[in-house]
């Protein structure tokens, strides 16, 4: 089949078969189809959409794209992945806490994308934390230590690693089919037995709707379990920032304290809480949610799901003592000002997607890919939605690098607060998707 000719039946409207999109994707990975094919079909994609059948195609066709892992392991394997939002770093602590549970968590996180934080981008501000081990380490810091958070290898679905970077460019990142495939390729690559999926919906979300959020988490659970990968969804608030803070390092030393028991949010525990027991039960460790929730509430009070985490970070080239030491080996912001409330009142409501681009002014994002990241700045002490705030008080910490950038986040952050009479709280948990 001529990539041309699959690319005019797309236009067309016409569904395609699996052979069809095998072919273009293979012809995608080795470089017989050029960028501008490539940039044709998914232009014709994002117009024409695909069906499910079209879709479990085009993500098998990547998943096979390159290495398949395949695991004996004493556990069930399982993954959480998440849309992205503010100060969403629940994988550094759902991670450890299924290990402690018996899960295998073999986790391929990603790096920030627009105004939403990466999971690798905050393990980057570990010293000598490696992001991108080979497979080698990779399975054996995944059977050692329970859980291993790394980035996409070479191995891993190269065909959706050249995909994104065209897509990316053409204005075709959000079409759903290719999302779908992007997102599942890789997880199905990482030889995943149960997968929960963490979509979320709100102003500091890609997907700023229910409507818009339910597709995408209906199309993803679909696929995937079409595909034979275990599958639900939870769509979740992003409505204000997930965790207190905004910013790498201070998600990390975030993380470190929820799993040292010194410090947890009540909307952190409640999604960190959800989403493994969807997998727990999924993968029948535990009968029911109940039980589920209780096993992870007791991995994490008992100090398990800490030891977890240690392992991983040592085993993954950290320092062995991170964890009690994280404020020693966590680099900070030189400058630390409050941004203060011009009136009393209420925090009626946030632009959170305002916050993800304080950051990126302050230095902790990428306007473009080859920008390099200063993990030490962001935001902490972030106000929730429903705080009661007095005229002068701090709705947040900036740590910036110098003055003139941390003039301009905080110029960024007052905006983004509405404070009012209304008390604005949030759900946590929306809405569950399954098969």
């Amino acid at each position: 089949m001529l990539p041309q000719e699959v690319i005019r039946r797309k236009r067309d409207g016409a569904a395609l078969s699996r052979e069809e999109v095998r072919e273009f994707i293979a012809g995608l990975t080795d470089g017989s189809v050029s960028e501008g094919q490539v940039a044709a079909f998914a232009m014709a994609v994002f117009f024409r959409g695909m069906s499910r059948e079209e879709a479990v195609g085009l993500t098998l066709a990547m998943r096979d794209s390159g290495t398949v892992l395949r695991w004996d392991l004493p556990g069930p394997v399982v993954d959480k992945h998440s849309s992205g939002g503010i100060g969403d770093n629940l994988s550094l602590m759902l991670a450890p806490m299924l290990a402690a549970c018996g899960c295998f968590v073999p986790m391929i996180s990603g790096r920030g994308l627009g105004h939403t934080g990466g999971t690798l981008d905050k393990l980057d501000s570990i010293p000598g934390y490696v992001t991108n081990p080979g497979l080698d380490l990779f399975r054996k810091v995944t059977r050692e230590a329970g859980c291993a958070i790394i980035g996409q290898t070479a191995d891993l679905a190269p065909a959706d690693k050249r995909l994104y970077g065209i897509r990316d460019v053409t204005a075709t990142v959000e079409s759903i089919p290719l999302i779908t495939a992007s997102i599942l390729s890789k997880k199905l690559a990482a030889g995943l037995e149960h997968l929960v999926l963490d979509v979320k919906m709100g102003s500091g979300a890609f997907m700023a709707s229910m409507e818009e959020a339910r597709g995408l988490a209906e199309s993803l659970v679909a696929v995937a379990n079409g595909a034979g990968l275990r599958t639900t969804a939870l769509v979740t608030d992003m409505d204000e920032p997930l965790a207190p803070c905004a910013g790498n390092a201070l998600e990390v030393a975030h993380a470190c304290g929820f799993l040292l028991n010194r410090r947890i949010e009540p909307r952190v525990m409640e999604i960190t809480l959800a989403l493994g027991a969807e997998l727990l039960l999924s993968s029948a460790l535990a009968q029911n949610e109940a039980s589920a929730r209780a096993m992870l509430r007791a991995a994490l009070a008992s100090g398990r799901a800490a030891e977890q985490f240690e392992r991983m970070v040592e085993a993954l080239g950290g320092p062995p003592d991170f964890l009690e030491n994280h404020d020693r080996h966590l680099a900070m912001a030189p400058v630390v000002r409050a941004v203060t409330a011009d009136a009393e009142g209420l925090v009626t409501a946030i632009r959170t997607r305002e916050l993800g681009l304080a950051v990126i002014e302050l230095g902790g994002g990428r306007r473009v890919a080859s920008d390099r990241i200063d993990h030490r700045v962001g935001l902490s002490s972030l106000l929730g939605k429903g705080a009661a705030v007095e005229r002068g008080a701090p709705l947040c910490l900036v740590h910036a690098a110098d003055e003139a950038s941390c003039a301009k986040a905080a110029a960024i952050v007052k905006n983004a607060y509405v404070v009012g009479e209304a008390p604005g709280k949030s759900a946590t948990v929306l809405a569950r998707i399954a098969a």
